[in-house]
């Protein structure tokens, strides 16, 4: 699918592992099926309640558009045509403000963390570089 960055299903391993710190905003720890990635994402709870043991399907695009083109600078419900939002119960747009990685060439591409801001929820999805090479500093998504 043009436009997408990543994609697989995360089992919820962990809630709030450190305490609750808003009402309506759960911090999740998670890990991939099929990439054994980590995955820690704040979600809002009152929109879109989780549970322990749950599964669910992430998806980071670097666009709303099936067709992969760059979305315009404001997203519309009124816009014509399908969204990938179209598919998921909960949706999110935010930029990746920090990429770190653990390079050691002895254990050749290492590991890498992508930091996500969606608006003061965070995401970092830590893995395989292979799996995170189309992201950039300062990309939305």
């Amino acid at each position: 699918m043009a436009g997408v960055l990543f994609e697989d299903i995360f089992d919820v391993k962990d809630i709030d592992p450190e305490g609750k710190k808003f009402e309506r905003v759960s911090r999740l720890h998670c890990e991939s099926e099929s990439f054994k990635m980590d995955l820690i994402l704040d979600i809002n709870v009152w929109i879109y309640p989780v549970d322990l043991g749950d599964k669910f399907r992430l998806v980071l695009a670097s666009s709303l558009r099936e067709d992969g083109f760059a979305d315009s600078s404001e997203w519309s419900p009124l816009e014509s045509g399908p969204s990938r939002a179209d598919s998921f119960e909960y949706v999110m747009h935010g930029k990746i403000y920090r990429i770190e990685g653990d390079d050691n060439p002895m254990e050749g591409a290492g590991r890498l963390s992508a930091y996500v801001s969606f608006g003061g929820l965070l995401m970092r999805l830590q893995g395989d570089a292979n799996n995170l090479h189309g992201f950039e500093m300062d990309q939305h998504v």
